[in-house]
């Protein structure tokens, strides 16, 4: 059980009841205690826009693909998002290498990607190019400028509701 007070708004009477509520106990409650503040709306994917903004995505599209994904591709994706939607492939390669919470080896960094062209084929528009489209020869990762800014909402929605991401498969039994 996790138990917060705010010493800062609450009362010494509202935390003493807070406490006594968590344990079972028919607390007393002082005549003078505030209602509770009405929640916040939490935000919802559905309040992305579901407008083509280009090669057939929508803000909610690019939602669905990211919230698939698997996280190292969905952070792989978010950084060359993050840098206008054009990264050398040494440049993202690096930043990774040695991430503090998302490391991915050189040696495992194309297939890293894959997931996002296999998850593209199940929730991206039919016959789109590639979300995550790369220059051989520049060594470059691009993203079409429409799309970035449809991915930084689609992001950002994703920070406020993690709740709705893939995470890591789980550990198998050995």
């Amino acid at each position: 059980m996790r138990l917060t007070i705010d010493t800062d708004t609450d009362t010494y009477d509202q935390a003493i009841a807070a406490v006594q509520a968590a344990y079972g106990l028919r607390p007393v409650i002082p005549a003078d205690w505030p209602d509770a503040p009405d929640p916040e709306p939490r935000p919802d994917p559905q309040d992305l826009s579901g407008e083509d903004i280009g090669a057939g995505w929508s803000e909610q599209m690019l939602f669905r693909m990211i919230a698939a994904l698997m996280p190292k591709a969905r952070a792989v994706l978010c950084r060359i998002t993050d840098l206008g939607g054009t990264a050398s492939f040494d440049e993202i390669q690096e930043y990774f290498a040695h991430h503090p919470t998302t490391p991915i080896p050189r040696p495992t960094f194309g297939g890293t990607l894959t997931s996002v062209r296999a998850m593209q084929r199940h929730v991206g528009p039919a016959g789109a190019d590639r979300l995550l489209q790369r220059d051989e020869r520049a060594r470059l990762y691009r993203i079409d400028r429409a799309l970035v800014d449809g991915l930084t909402r689609a992001f950002a929605m994703a920070g406020a509701r993690p709740d709705l991401l893939r995470g890591e498969p789980a550990e198998r039994a050995t």
